[in-house]
Order: structure tokens, then sequence, then C-alpha cells
């Protein structure tokens, strides 16, 4: 039996301050699924005097949080990662109903998002210093790491439990407070994890969250208050090059993991099962509504035709429906403007030459539902080769040399990560260091691990989230200067 929740168990308010409540304008709005079009709750619609308390609230707590000990940080992530773990068939079911993907991938992301909080609970006590001494003899250099203060905390909904804990995790370890505004489309999902967070035991105005239908109306009174002192934001590139101008205002420190448009090649010795095994993971992962997502295949002439008919094969052989429902393998795009996205790329793309190998249509029914959809020959002044394309579409370019590769590879604003399979290291190692991205891909379609330091190069972003690098990010060095 699928694993389902109570949506009358659901929080559906702000949480502000250790108290759950209606807005102050007593607002609220619809979330939908995206399979049905059911309506599965009304959240609260925060406003201007929400995000105030919400800040006050925040800015209030941060100097006797900071003095928290890490050993009382790391407990109180370890209780989460355990209470996450046992509420997987609950939380992946919330992730399913209101975002769309297949109670399977859900279940990973829960497992996944988890280990953020395994890890961050080891580094909290890890936070170090150094020690040193000026050149000439005469002082001692003592080196400390301080939070850096109250965070504002803005994330997507293509993986609504992952994307908060990547953020609430490594703030908590520092001692940072934060205010936290989850996506309007999926707050169900951060809701519930914002729950979880007090049941283990998170002290009062550590983490405020506005649920909101207006952006704005929230996080730019967040990001001019003065309290705020980080702001973290993941999303779109255009979205975050408008929070660095409120950021620079304040000069706040900024992380930002931002848009993509990875490149997937296949070079003239790849084995082509494997590359066609990566290249689902690549694509397929979330539907196609990942920043990870590969976008561009760039395929060498010799392996094209066998590369795109199996991969088509693949493609064409996945369960497309109800995520809530077993056996489905490909959910429902998110919204209708996802889906109308979709669809004008691909149109664009066949009226400039492009074959469709399998896809290219929509389901008939209700649900923002598009076949899984291979295309071959795309030209490169497509807008599929320089849009994120954002759904279950793989667009296949062919070359003929590797600089032609690479060249093409690196054509463009975006630099997050990059795919690249072949048989030879040598080969492997000199396309890992051309190519200008955060992260490589080596004959391995997914490059997402709590270990590893996650982020992009140009503007696909700044900072990195996870491993031991990511905690950086919330922490200020101060060195204290002692004479001898």
């Amino acid at each position: 039996m699928s694993p389902s929740f109570d949506p009358t168990t659901l929080h559906t308010g702000l949480f502000i301050d250790g108290v759950w409540r209606k807005a102050a304008s007593a607002a609220t709005f619809t979330v939908e699924n995206p399979a049905t079009h059911e309506v599965i709750a009304e959240v609260a619609d925060g406003g201007l005097d929400d995000a105030l308390d919400a800040i006050a609230a925040a800015g209030s707590a941060q100097a006797t949080w900071a003095t928290s000990t890490p050993r009382e940080r790391a407990d109180i992530l370890r209780r989460a990662f355990d209470l996450v773990n046992a509420n997987t068939d609950r939380l992946a079911a919330i992730i399913t109903a209101e975002m769309g993907k297949p109670l399977a991938e859900a279940k990973g992301e829960v497992a996944y998002g988890a280990e953020f909080l395994r890890w961050f609970s080891e580094e909290a006590t890890r936070i170090g210093g150094d020690h040193t001494t000026s050149v000439d003899g005469k002082t001692r250099i003592l080196i400390t790491k301080e939070p850096v203060g109250t965070c504002v905390l803005v994330t997507p909904w293509n993986f609504p439990l992952t994307m908060g804990i990547r953020k609430i995790a490594p703030a908590i370890a520092a001692g940072c407070t934060m205010v936290f505004k989850p996506s309007e489309l999926t707050p169900l999902t951060s809701l519930a994890l914002v729950d979880i967070f007090q049941q283990a035991g998170l002290p009062d105005g550590v983490l405020n969250v506005v649920t909101t239908s207006n952006a704005a109306d929230v996080v730019e009174p967040w990001m001019s208050s003065g309290i705020a002192r980080k702001v973290s934001f993941t999303g779109s590139t255009a979205v975050g090059k408008i929070l660095l101008r409120h950021a620079a205002e304040n000069v706040m420190r900024s992380s930002m993991e931002l848009g993509g448009n990875a490149p997937f090649i296949v070079l003239a010795d790849a084995d082509v099962e494997r590359a066609v095994d990566g290249a689902m993971i690549a694509k397929m992962r979330n539907m196609g509504e990942a920043c990870t997502a590969a976008n561009r295949f760039f395929v060498h002439r010799s392996l094209a035709e066998e590369f795109g008919e199996k991969f088509a094969k693949r493609m064409a052989e996945l369960q497309v429906g109800n995520g809530a429902l077993e056996g489905t393998e490909v959910g429902p795009l998110i919204e209708q403007a996802g889906r109308d996205k979709v669809e004008e790329l691909v149109a664009d793309a066949l009226a400039k030459g492009a074959r469709v190998l399998t896809g290219a249509t929509r389901p008939q029914g209700p649900g923002y539902f598009y076949t899984p959809t291979v295309l071959t020959d795309v030209p490169l002044d497509a807008k599929l080769m320089t849009t994120e394309i954002f759904g279950p579409v793989a667009a296949i370019t062919p070359f003929d040399s590797e600089d032609e590769a690479v060249h093409l590879a690196n054509d463009t604003d975006w630099g997050l990560v990059g795919y690249v399979f072949t048989e030879n290291v040598d080969t492997a190692m000199r396309f890992s260091s051309a190519l200008e991205v955060g992260m490589v891909g080596l004959n391995t379609g997914l490059v997402s691990n709590p270990v590893a330091p996650f982020g992009g190069v140009k503007q696909s972003g700044l900072g990195r989230e996870g491993s031991k690098i990511g905690i950086d990010e919330y922490l200020e060095y101060k060195y204290t200067a002692m004479a001898r």
C-alpha cells in the first residue's frame, strides 16, 4: 500500500518565535496537487507585518543561540536526523502530493536530505580555528570562527525537503538564527520539516518560517532590516541577481545556487550502455526538474545514432502517471507554466530542424504531464541549447572533435555541472579540467552528495553547500592579536 498522510494533520500556518500562527491579514493561498489539480491545503499567506515579526524574533534569539555549545547544536541535528528517517513515509507522501515526483524518488529525497542532518551534526563539533605567531615573534595570533548571524533562507520547489535541510542544518551547526521562506508551490513539506526541528528541541526564535504568495513582500524587508547578515538562495539566476543587489546594499554574505545548462558529453571511446544509464539519471531525476539535469547532449558523431536509439528506447519505456500510484516512474511537471515552457522549447527545436526520436506529446487528462522526449540533430540556434529546460526533454547534437565538444559545452553563461563519458582516464581528467563548471560527473549521471561541495561557477552561483566547506558559509573568521 502506498504511503499517505492525513491533510488535517498538516501545519499550514506561519512559525514565528516558536509559535504556529495565522498570517496577520488572515489571508491564505492554496496548494495544488500537480497530478490531479486537487487542492491539498490552504496555507497562511504572510506579508510585511509577519516578515518583520519573524526577523525580529530571529534577531532577538541570535546572541543566546550563538553561545550554545557545539554538542547542544549537534544533538538537535542528530535528533532531527532520526525524526526525519522515522517519518520517511509521511514526508515522502507530502512531497509527492504537492510536487509530483514518484514516491520512490520522494523517499530517495528524504534519505538524501536526512544525510545533511547527520553530516552537519558531526561538523558542529568540529568548528576549529588556528594559532600562529607573527613573523617578528612579538605577537601571538589566535584565529577563531563565529556564527555570521541571522540568515535569510529562500528555497525552491523541486526538492522541497532537501533544499530546506541543506541550508538550515549548517546554519544550526554554526550557531546562526534564521528566517526561512519556502516556495509557495511546495510549502507543506517545509512546514513538516519545521515541526520536526521543533520536536528535536530547537529553541524558540532560532528558525522562523513565513509562507507567502508574494516573495518580495517578505524577503525584501528581511534583506533591508539591518538584522540579517547573510542570504542563502536556491533558484533562478534572474532572482538571484535581484537578491544580490539587495545584499550589496547591506554588505551581506551571500550564497547563491542558481541555474544550470548542463552538458552531457559522450566521447568516441565511451561505453554506450554506460552512457545511456548515466543519461537516464542525469536527465530524468526529478522529471528533469533539477538544476543538475543534463540539458545539452553532445555525442560524438560515430556514436550519435546508436546512443540516440538506445536512449530513446529507455525513455519511451518509462511509466508516466500520478506519483502516488505504484509503478509510476515519471510524475507531472510542477505547474502549467512549466509545461508550456517545455512545449514551446520543443516546438522551436522542431521548427529549426530537430527530429523526434520519442515523446514530444502531452498526455490527455488532468495533470501537468509531458512525455519523456528525445530529440536529435538539434541545431545550436535552438532555444533548447540556451535555456534551462526543467522538464523531461533531452536534446542531442553530434560533434566531431574533442575541442569542438569542449567549446560547445562551455558556450553558456552557466557553469553548474557537466557530465563526461569516456573509457580513457587521461581524456576524463583533461575534460574535467577544461569544463567551466563547479562539478563534473565522470561516467556517472549523479553528482549530488552531502560530503561534496555542491555549487557552480559563472552565473550558476556563489559559494558551496554540503561538505566540510558548507558550514564555513555560515561562519566569520576573527583573529585576536596577543602581545608576547
